[in-house]
């Protein structure tokens, strides 16, 4: 079973990989086209993101009804929606970066796999700062039991 599910998030890793290269989502001049809402705005991202969510809804809508993924495995969703301090810092820190470097990880880890220097460059400092949080959420969960 092991083999199955590591297959398919492998395909399904090459597949999300080359939509992002295919779209241009990996290239952050594109990226920051999309962003640039008061300037020479390039709204073609917004046609990806809208074609992502209409092929994924259904499918995940599907997968959510039947509980369990194609090889019976559950489901691992997350069982809070609240929107907390945490979430709304995390969420401005994470637009912050897209903006100022064009790149968000899915992105930035097909850009690093290119050999572009300025996404190894990000994907070093974006694992970088999920170790420096790891460390803290560690100390974190340990001061709360």
């Amino acid at each position: 079973m092991m083999m199955k599910t590591n297959i398919s998030a492998l395909l399904a890793g090459l597949t999300f990989g080359l939509g992002l290269l295919l779209s241009g989502m990996a290239n952050p001049e594109k990226v920051l086209g999309f962003l640039d809402l008061a300037g020479a705005w390039d709204p073609s991202l917004g046609l990806v993101m809208f074609g992502a969510i209409a092929v994924g809804l259904p499918l995940f809508h599907f997968i959510r009804h039947r509980g369990q993924s194609i090889w019976k495995q559950p489901l691992h969703l997350p069982a809070s929606n609240r929107v907390d301090r945490r979430l709304v810092l995390g969420s401005l820190l994470f637009g912050a970066g897209w903006g100022l470097a064009g790149f968000c990880p899915g992105p930035a880890i097909v850009a690093t796999g290119a050999g572009e220097l300025k996404a190894v460059i990000f994907t070093l400092a974006m694992l970088t700062g999920m170790g420096i949080f790891q460390l803290f959420g560690i100390k974190r969960t340990a001061a709360v039991e």
